[in-house]
């Protein structure tokens, strides 16, 4: 499989393999080439990577607007560049909704036949199956994943050329987009460093040539990494794609978790916690120690467990329905079928089983049950002993699963 300059790919080059990634968005492009020559380094645009009508379309853009009951911040609108406040286009929601800041279809009709951009944003938590979509991408990439989507009518554009602070997959999903691309500014900006803070050196080096100056079409994915600068503009007709923001885990991020495991330890020093000299005006000769001190603790310092902590953190574990989760705790025999709820991100930790929905302590008698639970082995209440998978089905860790 070859790659152009432009970072072009045919998907008809290679066998598309299995998973999320290799499957939908760059298929004939295997993990393993993906994670070493695109990952985080430059733009890839994949031609014809497959039918995207199952994850969102036109027809789903109407019902989010019109029946779902949309608040803001879940709904934006931009023209020319600019955001318009929400109070263009949100009013209360009538009678026996008292809220203030719902979606006014009406209202968003006149602004998007002006020619204002529709952004659906998160929409992961409003639309299941991009959140199933992204969930899977997530678990695949081991990085946190959202989604939006950016309805634009013809020959308009909703921003000015920027940059993200995170990853993107563009999926074109109806109508066509031109895409100018541009390397970045800032390679690998962080969360806290937005363009708007280069915005004269952005608005500078989008005058230059593109990298990528090219129109997506329905089926098309344009990757790009966190820092490449992009505008795009709708063509002759409305076009809908989504946006998957990969909110990438970095090594700054990973020096701040080593940091705060490290001051965790100093805290219980009681020399570290002393007080300063009186008058104290010779901060290099004091600080020299608590240096010293500070570069043992870094050294023995263990950033998982406030890594993972974080982690967990940044995303929601998979959907959950009341009425099934009860009828399966009152309906609980040997045979029930159960699975571990999906996008946990649980471990156990000695005794200690921590997911994103809490922990729980078990007796040592549980611990073997459990680890064959987290390597996926459990097919039934029985697997895991009856007292085990009801406490867990509680807890909303163990959800009922449909019988082999």
């Amino acid at each position: 499989m070859s790659t152009s300059p432009a970072g072009i790919q045919d998907p008809r080059a290679a066998t598309a393999a299995p998973g999320v990634l290799e499957s939908r968005l760059t298929p004939g492009l295997s993990r393993e080439a993906f994670a070493r020559d695109i990952w985080g380094r430059t733009a890839l645009l994949t031609r014809r990577a497959g039918d995207f009508s199952d994850l969102f379309s036109a027809g789903a853009v109407d019902e989010l607007v019109s029946r779902r009951g949309l608040r803001t911040p879940f709904l934006r609108v931009a023209k020319n560049g600019a955001t318009l406040p929400d109070t263009s286009f949100t009013s209360p929601a009538g009678v026996g909704a008292t809220i203030g800041d719902q979606a006014d279809d009406t209202a968003l009709w006149r602004e998007f036949a002006d020619g204002a951009t529709l952004v659906l944003q998160a929409l992961h938590r409003t639309w299941a199956p991009v959140g199933d979509f992204t969930a899977a991408l997530a678990a695949e990439l081991g990085h946190p994943v959202q989604a939006n989507a950016y309805v634009t009518p013809p020959q308009n554009r909703g921003f000015d050329a920027h940059y993200d602070v995170h990853d993107v997959f563009v999926l074109q999903i109806e109508g066509t987009k031109r895409w100018i691309v541009h390397p970045p500014v800032r390679p690998d900006p962080l969360r806290d460093q937005p363009w708007t803070d280069h915005r004269g050196v952005v608005t500078e080096a989008a005058r230059g040539e593109p990298y990528l100056d090219t129109v997506l079409a329905p089926g098309d994915v344009l990757y790009l990494p966190r820092g490449w600068l992009h505008a795009a503009e709708a063509q002759g007709e409305v076009s809908v794609h989504l946006t998957l923001g990969v909110h990438a885990w970095t090594r700054y991020a990973l020096a701040e978790q080593l940091m705060r495991a490290a001051l965790a330890e100093l805290r219980e020093d009681p020399w570290m916690r002393g007080s300063l000299p009186l008058g104290v005006t010779d901060l290099a000769a004091e600080a020299a120690p608590v240096r010293e001190r500070l570069r043992a603790a870094l050294a023995e310092a263990d950033p998982a467990p406030h890594f993972h902590r974080t982690r967990r953190a940044q995303s929601r574990p998979a959907p959950l329905g009341p009425l099934a989760q009860l009828a399966a705790v009152n309906g609980l025999g040997p045979g029930t079928p159960v699975r571990l709820r999906d996008a946990l991100e649980a471990r156990l930790e000695g005794r200690r089983l921590v997911t994103r929905v809490g922990w729980l302590d078990f007796p040592d008698a549980d611990l073997p049950a459990l680890d064959r639970l987290l390597a996926g082995e459990v097919r039934t209440a029985a697997d895991l002993g009856l007292a085990c998978a009801g406490r867990l089905l509680r807890a909303g860790v163990l959800v009922p699963a449909a019988a082999e």
